[in-house]
C-alpha cells in the first residue's frame, strides 16, 4: 500500500513522465498524465541507452521488451577528417562489469513504457500544454486548470515553462544538430555495434547511431546527425539539401546510402540545444525530473537515462514515507550530486565537439586523444560515457 500523496499530475509523455507514472501507479497511486499533444506520442529520433537507464528498466521488468526492438552498442568510435585519424574510442568493455549500451529509437520505448502505463491504470489527458503549476493545479496555454494534485511532477522537457517560471529561461547553446532516421544500410560498412562520427575541427561533427528497430517493423534503422547553428539554419535550407549531402559526402563518402534515404528538408528535425541546472528541482506539491530540471547538450548521451533516474530517485522516495516534503528533499539530495557531475562535464566537453575555433579540437585530437592510451584512461571514459561515475545505482 502506497503512502503520501495519492492523486498525482504528471506534465509531459516522454521517457521520463511514462516511467515515473509507471512507477507511481505500480505502488497504487492515482495518476494522470498531461500531454500537449491531441494523443500521446514519441517526439525525437535514436538515443543511447546506457547501462544507468538499463538498470532503471530491468527494475521496471522491461528490459526485455526494449531490448527485442534496440541494438546493442558496444563502442562509440570517432574520427578527425582530413585525415581520419581516431580520437576517441570508447568501448563498454572497459566497465569495471561491463554491460553494453543498447541504440534505441524513441518510438520503441515509447511503446513500451506507455503500454505498460495504460496496464497499469494509468490516465491521459491530451491536447493540455501546462504551463504553471501554482498550489497542486496545473494551467493549461488556454487558460484550463485542472483540480488539485497532491503531487505535480514535471516531466515536460528542455522547454518546461514551469521550470522556467521556478529558475528562469535557459542558456541557448550556438549549436545545435539536424537529425534524421533512416533505414540502415547493410553492406555500407558501418559498424552496427557502435556510434561512429567523423569530426572536422568541432565547426562539422556527422554521427551514425544504429537505432534498432520501431514497433511492429523488421526494418532497421541508423539515426543521422548533423552540427548545425540554429541562426544557420534558414541558410541550410536556402542552400538546398542537394548542396548540403555533397558537403556531407566530401567528409564521409560511406553515407551516400544513408543520406539517399533523406528526399527533402522535412526528413530532417532541428534539434536546438540549452542549458539549465536546477538548483532544486522541486517546489511546493512539485517535483522536476528530467530535461525540465538539467537541460544539456547531449554530447555525453546522458538525457534519457538522466531523467530514468530522476524518475526512480522521486519514486523511491515517495515510497519511504508519508510526508511529502521529506520524499521531495530526499529526492533532490539524490539526485543532486550526479546531475551536478554530468552537467559540469557536459558544460566542459561539449566547446570539444560543437564549437568554432581550431584550438579546443586541436587538444582533443593531440592531447585527450593521446591521455586515452594510458592504463587507467579507458576504464574512466568507458564510466563517464556510461553514466556511471558517481555509480547512482
Amino acid at each position: 500500500m502506497s503512502r503520501g500523496p495519492r492523486d498525482i499530475a504528471v506534465v509531459g509523455a516522454g521517457p521520463s513522465g511514462l516511467a515515473v507514472a509507471l512507477m507511481l501507479a505500480r505502488q497504487g497511486r492515482r495518476v494522470v498524465v498531461h500531454e500537449r499533444f491531441d494523443a500521446p506520442r514519441p517526439v525525437g529520433a535514436g538515443f543511447l541507452l546506457q547501462p544507468t537507464g538499463l538498470h532503471v528498466l530491468d527494475h521496471l521488468g522491461l528490459t526485455g521488451a526494449v531490448e527485442a526492438l534496440g541494438q546493442p552498442v558496444t563502442r562509440l568510435f570517432g574520427r578527425a577528417a582530413p585525415t581520419y585519424r581516431t580520437v576517441l574510442d570508447v568501448r563498454y568493455a572497459d566497465l569495471k562489469c561491463p554491460r553494453a549500451a543498447l541504440g534505441v529509437h524513441r518510438a520503441a520505448l515509447f511503446e513500451v513504457l506507455h503500454r505498460a502505463c495504460l496496464d497499469e491504470g494509468v490516465g491521459f489527458e491530451t491536447g493540455f500544454d501546462a504551463v504553471v503549476a501554482d498550489d497542486g493545479r496545473l494551467t493549461d496555454a488556454g487558460g484550463r486548470t485542472t483540480p488539485q494534485f497532491d503531487l505535480i511532477i514535471d516531466a515536460s522537457g528542455a522547454r518546461s515553462r514551469i521550470a522556467e517560471g521556478l529558475e528562469g529561461p535557459r542558456r541557448p547553446l550556438s549549436f545545435g544538430a539536424l537529425w534524421a532516421t533512416v533505414p540502415w544500410a547493410d553492406g555500407a560498412g558501418f559498424d552496427e555495434g557502435a556510434l561512429e562520427q567523423v569530426y572536422r575541427r568541432a565547426d562539422t561533427m556527422i554521427g551514425v547511431l544504429p537505432s534498432g528497430r520501431g514497433p511492429g517493423s523488421d526494418q532497421r534503422l541508423a539515426t543521422v546527425f548533423w552540427s548545425l547553428k540554429g541562426q544557420d539554419y534558414d541558410a541550410w535550407r536556402a542552400e538546398g539539401l542537394d548542396a548540403w549531402k555533397a558537403t556531407v559526402l566530401g567528409f564521409w563518402p560511406e553515407m551516400y546510402p544513408l543520406l539517399d534515404a533523406i528526399k527533402t528538408p522535412e526528413d530532417l528535425t532541428l534539434a536546438r540545444y540549452a542549458h539549465r541546472t536546477m538548483k532544486r528541482p522541486c517546489g511546493d506539491r512539485l517535483a522536476v525530473i528530467g530535461d525540465a530540471a538539467h537541460a544539456t547538450s547531449p554530447q555525453l548521451g546522458q538525457g534519457v537515462n538522466m531523467g530514468l533516474l530522476d524518475a526512480s530517485a522521486l519514486a523511491k522516495a515517495l515510497a519511504r514515507t508519508d510526508n511529502l516534503d521529506t520524499a521531495l528533499s530526499a529526492y533532490a539530495a539524490t539526485r543532486r550530486w550526479h546531475v551536478r557531475l554530468y552537467q559540469t562535464l557536459s558544460w566542459a566537453f561539449t566547446p570539444f565537439y560543437q564549437a568554432d575555433g581550431w584550438m579546443l579540437p586541436w587538444v582533443r585530437d593531440h592531447v585527450l586523444g593521446r591521455a586515452a592510451g594510458l592504463p587507467i584512461a579507458p576504464r574512466l571514459l568507458a564510466a563517464t560515457v556510461s553514466g556511471l561515475l558517481l555509480d547512482p545505482r
